[in-house]
């Protein structure tokens, strides 16, 4: 981003909170550009959509989505954008075929777990495998490291539906603009074959691979 200058904003995914850009925020803004986060309200803190500054700001329009959320910006922010860079995220998440019928039970058996009341052992039990092989206590303070409320428990369960049904991505996505996909090689969370569907799908991205994290 050195050089240039504009907007970026981001979206966490699911189980996520906004909390966890505040290290990106910080590295945007020294760089001059604007910031924005989004936030689902999973936990402590209340929903917001995110929104482009209104004007005629010069610079680029930068989106930076984690996993689900790229399903979760509003679809007039995203065709707005004319650079993306996704983390770990996918088009489809649950793999067509008989590749993705275990995925498909998992989920199934996370909103059952959900729907018990057994919302923070969930959370914890996702957050282990979406930071293996780290430990889960190196990943920043979210609505898994708190009481949850059942509003935001709610959000899980529709989100997590969400989840199950996304098959493409969204008719919003921007086909000119730039983008990078972040891969994590030893991803627990996001099925190879899924990340493999989003490079299909993006076939003129840049891809950045990171080997040996989770």
């Amino acid at each position: 981003m050195s050089g240039m200058s504009g907007q970026l904003l981001a979206m966490h995914g699911w189980a996520g909170d906004s909390r966890a850009w505040e290290p990106w925020r910080l590295a945007a803004e020294q760089r001059g550009w604007s910031w924005q986060c989004g936030e689902r309200g999973y936990g402590s803190l209340p929903p917001r959509l995110p929104a482009w500054e209104s004007g005629s700001k010069p610079g680029r329009r930068a989106v930076l989505a984690h996993s689900l959320g790229l399903h979760l910006l509003p679809p007039a922010v995203l065709a707005a954008a004319d650079a993306v860079v996704l983390l770990a995220s996918f088009a489809a998440f649950v793999p067509a075929g008989r590749d993705g019928r275990s995925l498909r039970a998992a989920l199934g058996a996370m909103e059952a777990r959900l729907a018990a009341g057994l919302a923070a052992d969930l959370l914890a039990d996702f957050l282990r495998q979406a930071a293996a092989p780290d430990p889960a206590d190196l990943l920043p303070p979210g609505p898994g490291s708190e009481p949850l409320e059942a509003a935001g428990i709610e959000r899980l369960r529709s989100d997590l539906a969400l989840l199950g049904r996304v098959g493409a991505l969204p008719a919003a996505f921007p086909p000119a603009a730039r983008v990078l996909l972040v891969e994590a090689e030893d991803d627990r969370i996001v099925a190879a074959a899924s990340r493999a569907a989003l490079r299909r799908a993006l076939s003129e991205a840049t891809v950045w691979p990171i080997a040996g994290a989770g």
